[in-house]
């Protein structure tokens, strides 16, 4: 039997001191980038859009910019990690439009069930608060910014590290979405229900790149999700409560139940990590058959070599 030896700084240890590390400077970077910096020179021109919610919303989600400048830098300062970079890029098959929709289209409709839930159940009450189209479009892009670079870190550069280190997609799979958990676990009113939910969070979006290579797919799969729940519902998401958002949650009649955890949200609970499996078992079935089908089109394509 051959034996794959590993460099130590590839080992799965190494690895997720590497990632932490790399999401940790990108967040300091931000801090210093968003609210030092960007914060300042625009209260310099309008510092009454500075006070406003709005602004203080963007400006928690774009910290995370530092994220993606930390991240590429990283990868593309070593040569053996600069082939993950081709990963976000539109030649890899799956990132294109068609993905990109299915996504958001999935982000947003597997947090609305869970919200839908809670509210049948009556466990949550909203009010209508406002509706401005500039703003939304503001923070969707700053949303866009932080729930990517989550998936640089965890779906691009550790999963792609770990599959290539073991060679087993098991590994990178279950590998990476350990490490999401657990960078969860310091968010405020965490359970374990809402870890389980982060952990079975990140299974799912490494089966969409498994399946379908598609970062993209990931990218707005996580960023509607949290989109839906935190600005638009204004439900906390992850623990945290929006400042801006178009309907504002009724703390005063909010319960717990199967559907709604007060502290932490509709993540928190039985119904959201239900519904992830079952997204699991059907993203399993579904990528085989697409994994068959895309097999038989290769070889019936008369333009496909076989060197």
């Amino acid at each position: 039997m051959k034996i794959l030896k590993r460099k130590w700084n590839e080992t799965l240890v190494v690895l997720y001191i590497g990632t932490s590390l790399m999401l940790l400077t990108g967040q300091l970077l931000g801090i210093l980038l968003v609210y030092y910096g960007l914060n300042f020179g625009i209260s310099l021109f309008a510092d009454s859009f500075v006070q406003s919610d709005v602004w203080a919303e963007s400006a928690t989600y774009l910290l995370f910019i530092g994220i993606w400048i930390v991240a590429l830098l990283w990868i593309g300062g070593w040569k053996s990690n600069r082939p993950i970079l081709r990963q976000l890029g539109p030649r890899t098959s799956g990132n294109n439009w068609r993905f990109l929709l299915i996504g958001a289209a999935a982000g947003a409709g597997m947090n609305g069930l869970c919200i839908l839930a809670a509210w049948l159940h009556q466990d949550i009450h909203f009010s209508y608060v406002s509706f401005q189209p500039i703003a939304l479009l503001l923070i969707l892009i700053t949303v866009l910014i932080q729930s990517s670079a989550e998936e640089l870190c965890c779906r691009v550069f550790l999963y792609q590290k770990l599959l290539k280190s073991y060679r087993k997609p098991a590994v990178a799979i279950i590998g990476n979405a350990f490490l999401f958990a657990f960078l969860h676990i310091m968010n405020p009113s965490v359970t374990i229900l809402s870890l389980l939910n982060t952990f079975l969070t990140g299974i799912l979006f490494s089966l969409v790149v498994y399946y379908f290579e598609s970062v993209w797919c990931v990218f707005a799969i996580h960023t509607l999700w949290n989109f839906t729940q935190n600005i638009l519902f204004g439900l906390p998401n992850s623990g945290f409560v929006s400042l801006y958002s178009v309907f504002r949650l009724d703390d005063s009649t909010a319960r717990d139940s199967f559907a709604y955890d007060v502290a932490f949200g509709v993540e928190g609970t039985v119904f959201a990590d239900l519904l992830l499996i079952v997204a699991i078992v059907l993203m399993i079935f579904i990528g085989r058959k697409y994994r068959e089908r895309c097999m038989l089109s290769d070889a019936q394509d008369p333009h496909t070599s076989d060197d």
